[in-house]
């Protein structure tokens, strides 16, 4: 422990698997990339991510028509929770594999899934066909998503490596935009080519994702030795049977009831696979898939589990955002995607501001403090965004949770890829990942629920006020045929299954309901806030070490030249 470290009473990290030793001078030389080579590598790389980032956003504004189309509107969630379980599920294998038999094979591997899971897609004629489909485009894309910031940790000093991460939170933010504007493109226009328009949403991944593969196939080569390890097959196993019941439940326990017999029993299984997964973790030591020793560094722990909470609020406030600018402002997919520009500005800028000051001061630890802290701020202020509030107000929250975003998110894939082995590049990040995806998913499931519990309450109270107001009498006088909508939506029964009714009330008669669901929204950004600002508590304790000089390619040849030299 240093000088330093005592002096801030801040324990030590628990010790590597492997020790980390600096790069000597030769060794870093032989492995060090320059600037020029490592854009390179990284445009393969933000294809890559590109494409499973726009994946979720493009099917997600689509998913009624696609329903439509194949006849299983009721049937419409499973083809989003087969993706996630599989995506979720893949995310720490690719992890551990990778650090075992290296990155580049695994990589091609998603890549590879992914367009094969697209091409099914494009060509589904039944919900159930898609389900199946999107679960292999999920496999693909869970090594999309935590191979790339592995790679670049192969790649790219500490110090250096969040200016570069940067540029995948730009590209993950574009996405987020791109998205519903392409989504809402194609699955507006009836047939492209002879071919019905949604069909297109899946095809396009295909000639951009051979990009990506000719492109990593070409110019990424990493040195890596094998290391000899027992695979966590019965640790893969018993994951998967606690993961898929809970994650099933956290999509449908909303339809089903959160206490009803089919999510107890989804929660019994979950129970028995974490305690199965537990038990496999603690006999396969340092060869599990997700090794409980990691656990005791501190920062590791502080980064998988502040990753989890901020997660949890984060994901599930930022999905609340597209619905409002819908609903209450009555966008379509298209201009709500525009109007998410903003929020995707603040991401560039603040992700742009973290690289360069850990590139040129060393530290790390004050962004996600102060990222967490402005993403608090803003989940807060969207609690007061109402019905009548101006869009150029809106806007401005969005600037502010995007820098929250922005300097939060990467900065603590940095701090725990900093302080794990060398040889646990891999396992270190995709558990960053992986626990941010989990929280994610509940805060959804958490923030969604919360809008369904409180929307009917909040829209009957919003009507029984405005049936006083003169304009809402002379609105009822002028249209009588929109008084069954208006009982059907103060009853509950409109709810956001089909919210096109809306589109056919006169503005005094529509209000009511934008009233009573912002305000419901209103409460599920401050459960939000709360959530996020325990992350802040989290975040607060995380250890800020001094940042490695060299790539962790550089540190493993360095390891392996002191190990020939019998040094080591």
């Amino acid at each position: 422990m240093t000088r330093a470290g005592r002096r801030r009473g801040r324990r030590p990290e628990a010790p590597p698997a492997t020790p980390v030793r600096e790069p000597s001078a030769a060794h870093a030389a032989d492995h060090e990339l320059a600037h020029r080579q490592i854009v390179t590598i990284l445009v393969g790389l933000m294809l890559g991510m590109f494409l499973a980032a726009l994946d979720q956003t493009v099917v997600a504004t689509s998913i009624r028509v696609i329903a439509d189309d194949l006849r299983g509107f009721s049937l419409q969630a499973w083809a989003t929770t087969a993706f996630l379980i599989t995506s979720t599920i893949a995310t720490p294998l690719y992890g551990k594999l990778s650090d075992i038999y290296g990155r580049k094979p695994f990589f091609l591997f998603a890549i590879a899934v992914f367009i094969v899971g697209s091409a099914l897609c494009g060509m589904a004629q039944s919900m159930y066909q898609l389900a199946v489909f999107r679960a292999i485009q999920g496999i693909g894309a869970g090594g999309l998503f935590s191979l790339v910031l592995a790679i670049v940790g192969d790649v790219v000093p500490p110090r250096q490596r969040a200016r570069y991460q940067g540029y995948f939170l730009a590209v993950f933010g574009t996405a987020s935009v791109v998205g519903p504007v392409v989504g809402g493109f194609l699955a507006g226009a009836s047939s492209i080519l002879g071919i019905a328009g949604w069909r297109w949403i899946f095809w396009i991944n295909v000639p951009v994702a051979l990009a990506a593969l000719v492109v990593v196939t070409k110019v990424l080569h990493l040195p890596h030795t094998r290391q000899d390890h027992r695979i966590d097959w019965p640790g893969a196993l018993s994951l998967m049977v606690c993961l898929v019941p809970l994650l099933i439940v956290a999509e449908q326990g909303r339809t089903w009831g959160w206490g009803s017999g089919r999510a107890l029993l989804c929660y019994a299984i979950g129970a028995v696979g974490l305690v199965a997964f537990l038990a496999c973790e603690r006999r396969y030591g340092d060869e599990a898939l997700l090794p409980l020793r990691l656990f005791r560094g501190r920062t590791f722990a502080i980064g998988t589990a502040s990753s989890a909470v901020i997660g949890m609020g984060m994901l599930g406030g930022m999905l609340l955002i597209p619905l409002y600018l819908q609903i209450v402002r009555g966008s379509s997919p298209t201009r709500a995607g525009l109007e998410l520009i903003p929020l995707v500005v603040g991401i560039m800028t603040g992700s742009i501001f973290s690289g360069q000051f850990v590139a040129r001061t060393g530290r790390y630890r004050v962004l996600p403090v102060t990222g967490t802290a402005l993403l608090t701020v803003s989940l807060l202020l969207f609690s007061f965004v109402g019905a009548d509030t101006p869009l150029g107000l809106t806007m401005a929250v969005m600037v502010v949770l995007g820098l929250g975003l922005g300097c939060t998110m990467q900065p603590t894939v940095l701090a725990v890829q900093n302080a794990a082995s060398p040889h646990e590049i891999g396992v270190s990040t995709s558990s960053v990942t992986f626990f941010r995806s989990m929280g994610g998913t509940v805060g959804a499931a958490a923030f969604l629920s919360i809008l369904f519990a409180l929307l009917p309450e909040r829209v009957r109270t919003a009507y029984t006020e405005a049936a006083a107001t003169p304009e809402f009498q002379a609105a009822v006088r002028d249209q009588p045929e929109q008084a069954q909508l208006l009982v059907q939506a103060a009853g509950g029964e409109a709810g956001l299954d089909d919210t096109s009714f809306l589109t056919r009330l006169a503005p005094p008669l529509a209000h009511p309901f934008k009233v009573g669901f912002s305000e419901s929204m209103s409460v599920a950004f401050l459960v939000a806030a709360a959530i996020v600002l325990v992350g802040l508590v989290v975040i607060w304790f995380l250890p800020e070490l001094p940042l490695r000089r060299g790539s962790a390619a550089q540190e493993r040849a360095a390891e392996a030249a002191a190990r020939e030299n019998g040094t080591a």
